[in-house]
């Protein structure tokens, strides 16, 4: 229970440092006077895009992870299984 309490609060600091950094970043280029308009458009779709990309690989890398975990369970469990059968099958010499 308090390791889901520490991730909740490792959560919500990485959301606000995020958040932060977008209007920092939002505030710097909306008082840019040098940088034309037109510059900070395609600036700010390639940061959201690169936050889009950075959210699919860390998600595509976690499924992946559960599934291993999942299927080294599976694995456990059924080689557990065939471990006991062997153990109670009267015909079996050990």
């Amino acid at each position: 229970m308090n390791s889901r309490n520490d991730n909740t609060l490792i959560l919500m600091l990485n959301g606000a440092g995020v958040a932060l950094a977008y209007g920092l970043l939002g505030i710097s280029l909306w008082l840019s006077t040098d940088v034309p308009l037109a510059t900070k458009g395609y600036w700010a779709m390639g940061i959201l895009l690169l936050t889009l990309s950075l959210i699919n690989v860390v998600k595509y890398r976690f499924d992946a992870r559960v599934s291993e975990d999942r299927i080294s369970r599976i694995e456990e469990a059924r080689n557990e299984k065939l471990l006991e059968e062997a153990l109670l099958d009267p015909k079996s010499e050990i």
